[in-house]
């Protein structure tokens, strides 16, 4: 398989390293980016790469069969389009894209190239051990019909501070903290639920990196995380996304779930608690727990502890498991965890909760999903 890479930033550098090392016959080839941040990372890594300017040149040049996009988030539609015009497969960083009007322009795009299974998405936390576990217990009864959910992820003082000094703190560009960050988490308990948000409100603002804090600006734990293209030194002067969110959603079947996001908290975890009618799932993927309770009993019916390579993983085991999964599905066809339209409902829902938010109001998204459902792409 002959690869070719579209914005060579930390996410997809990362992520096409992992995949050459694990996916035999995966052929690293060349890459399409003005300003290449981890060309020498790759080349430290052995991957020797033509270099293009810009995507165009790469495909007019290239006989490529995988194209995978890493680049700003609102460069992805141009570059996913040019890709489905030269036949190839497809790999998407999220978010897929930043707006409600691009996401039904690119659902014309799958429909007109009949390309549903031929765009991967990097929701990666579906291929997490963790996940997996959650599902299975929903699948085999441990909880019951789901009553409601509880969760949240919420980031370190530094990883909040490179979010407002990297280009994602423009929302033009990423669309968004709710969006970029937390579309995984959005997209994560809608695959738990098994059907999309009926009406969404949200609260949210900025307390913490505002020029109020700027006497903090020296300290170095704002400035551990290097920023790159499009990135500035200014930690609470510039940025313009929040620093901290809640958003309620009320699902079509009557589960609702609470999510919590802040970019400020020392002790950082990504946490659950999925209560149904015959019990309660609790895990966190950060601080690597899943615990199944029994309602009825109370008793402990599951107790597990992770342990991934961390020199592998930056997604808690997830990357493994996606090369392992990208594998099947390539050799095999096997459908994968998570699929194009997946991410692109759950980037609508994250759109949305943003859209709940700023209007002050709850949005009822009926009308949405029978627009989106109109395409006949629904899974």
């Amino acid at each position: 398989m002959r690869v070719g890479l579209c914005g060579l930033g930390d996410r997809l550098s990362y992520v096409a390293k992992v995949m050459s090392d694990l996916i035999p016959g995966f052929e690293i080839i060349s890459y399409a980016d003005p300003t290449p941040s981890k060309l020498d990372y790759m080349l430290e890594r052995k991957i020797e790469m033509r270099g293009y300017h810009c995507l165009e040149s790469m495909l007019e040049t290239e006989t490529l069969d995988f194209l995978m996009i890493g680049s700003p988030n609102h460069l992805h539609l141009e570059q996913i389009k040019l890709g489905l015009k030269n036949g190839l497969k497809i790999f998407t960083e999220k978010p897929v894209v930043i707006t409600e009007s691009e996401t039904f322009e690119l659902l014309d795009l799958i429909k007109q190239y009949d390309a549903a299974d031929d765009i991967l998405v990097g929701m990666v936390l579906r291929y997490s051990p963790l996940y997996k576990d959650l599902i299975a217990s929903k699948q085999n009864g441990d909880l019951g019909e789901l009553v409601s959910i509880e969760a949240s992820e919420h980031i370190a003082p530094e990883h909040g501070a490179f979010f407002m000094r990297d280009w994602r703190r423009n929302p033009a560009m990423s669309g968004g903290f709710m969006l970029e960050k937390c579309c995984h988490d959005i997209d994560l308990y809608q695959g738990v639920v098994g059907c999309r948000p009926k009406r969404i409100a949200s609260f949210g603002g900025r307390k913490t990196f505002t020029a109020d804090n700027s006497a903090q600006e020296h300290l170095s734990i704002y400035h551990e995380r290097k920023s790159r293209w499009g990135g500035t030194n200014t930690v609470f002067n510039d940025g313009q996304l929040i620093d901290n969110q809640v958003a309620i959603i009320e699902y079509q079947d009557g589960t609702n779930l609470c999510f919590h996001t802040n970019l400020n908290v020392p002790d950082e975890y990504r946490h659950f608690c999925v209560v149904g009618t015959n019990g309660m799932a609790e895990g966190d993927f950060v601080r690597a727990h899943f615990k199944v309770h029994d309602a009825k009993t109370s008793a402990l019916i599951k107790d597990i502890t992770y342990q991934h390579d961390d020199t592998i993983s930056m997604h808690y085991g997830a990357e493994e498991q996606m090369a392992a999964d990208w594998i099947d599905h390539f050799e095999n066809g096997t459908p994968l965890p998570v699929s194009i339209i997946n991410a692109l409902e759950a980037g609508l829902t994250a759109i949305k909760i943003d859209e709940a938010r700023t209007q002050n109001s709850i949005i009822d998204l009926t009308e949405l999903w029978e627009r989106f459902d109109s395409y006949g792409l629904s899974v």
